[in-house]
């Protein structure tokens, strides 16, 4: 969920419609809550991008595996006792990931960016040649477009139900606090970094692997990418998971001001700092909202009374393990802008002075 060059540009409200994961023609992979659209963001739960990461991640482990790490294995528990005939092209695609793409990041690197925009475009055809239905000629390499139609009936088989019904959970555990809460968030983080939220809605793609943070986004079209097996994802922490996906395409002001601040003093521009404040800001914006519905829940009598909210970076350790320091200027300088009583440009000044 670090630094996204490809960085967002963000959308207005969200929708979500069913997968059906079946052996011929997919359904459409919209996640559907059942209850209308979503305000803010539109959930997907494409086949072939789910199978790109996966195979991004098995391949992975196959790089590891052969570096001498003893944990990581290329075939998922799943696939473990198939018989070798049909592990073969699952196998074959594997190397191909790890001798190709996995070197690369899939934040950054252009082709797998490109890559997996293609295959969430296409998350509706059966195959990616169009041997089918001529629309769905994906224009990949063909090398790599056989590797993936050869792979896809072991992963739709064995995989894709596991995988897609994780999606489908994540999306419905977050769905009614996107409801209630994500107009709200999205008007005051935008005041908060000085600029508009987008008109659209942002799409999430939920898959069972992302990358090494567990989340990323892209631009270009703008994409958030949200694993939803990574434990860091799991429960009340979901929806400031999502904002601060989404957040990355509206704090350029912020990264632009420090930025501004630190030449203005010809001070070195700290890496990180940017990304810090917007960790504590999300978690901070979205800290009373958690408190107020732990609030309820414990007024109803609905299960046991919830632990205080915990914002990612907090349980995360981030700020324990290197951004100590930011973190106290954030909650010395930053924080008194969050409760309207600093500037923006007061902030950012004090905030970079005492660097």
């Amino acid at each position: 969920m670090l630094k996204r060059l490809q960085m967002s540009r963000l959308l207005l409200p969200f929708v979500a419609a069913a997968f059906c994961a079946g052996a011929a023609a997919p359904a459409r992979a919209q996640i559907d809550t059942g209850n209308g659209p979503l305000p803010v963001f539109e959930f997907h739960s494409g086949f072939w991008l789910n199978l790109h990461h996966t195979l991004y991640y098995a391949g992975r482990q196959q790089f590891l595996a052969a570096q001498g790490n003893v944990n990581a294995s290329a075939t998922p528990p799943l696939l473990a006792g198939l018989p070798e005939a049909e592990l073969r092209p699952w196998k074959e695609a594997v190397a191909y990931y790890a001798a190709n793409f996995v070197a690369k990041d899939l934040l950054f690197a252009t082709d797998l960016i490109q890559l997996k925009d293609q295959l969430g475009d296409f998350e509706d055809c059966s195959d990616l040649s169009g041997t089918r239905q001529k629309f769905c000629n994906a224009g990949l390499d063909p090398k790599l477009t056989r590797l993936l139609e050869t792979a896809a009936p072991v992963y739709r088989a064995h995989l894709w139900p596991v995988h897609d019904k994780a999606n489908r959970r994540w999306v419905f555990a977050v769905a009614p606090l996107v409801r209630s809460q994500s107009v709200g968030l999205s008007h005051r983080l935008s005041d908060i970094y000085q600029t508009h939220w987008p008109r659209y809605r942002i799409r999430v793609d939920m898959t069972a692997y992302a990358n090494w943070a567990g989340a990323y986004t892209t631009v270009d079209p703008l994409r958030v990418t949200i694993s939803s097996t990574d434990p860091g994802n799991q429960g009340n922490v979901a929806l400031e998971v999502l904002f601060h996906e989404a957040s990355h395409g509206i704090a350029e002001p912020v990264e632009q001001a420090i930025i501004r601040e630190c030449r203005q003093r010809d001070k070195a521009i700290p890496r990180d700092l940017w990304h810090a404040l917007v960790f504590y800001t999300t978690g901070e914006v979205i800290r009373p909202i958690m408190a107020r519905a732990a609030a309820a829940q414990a007024q109803s009598g609905d299960g046991a009374p919830a632990e205080p909210y915990q914002p990612y970076a907090v349980r995360g350790g981030l700020y324990s393990r290197g951004w100590l320091r930011y973190h106290e200027l954030l909650a010395q300088f930053w924080q008194p802008y969050l409760d309207n009583s600093e500037t923006f440009d007061d902030a950012i000044a004090r905030m970079v002075s005492a660097l």
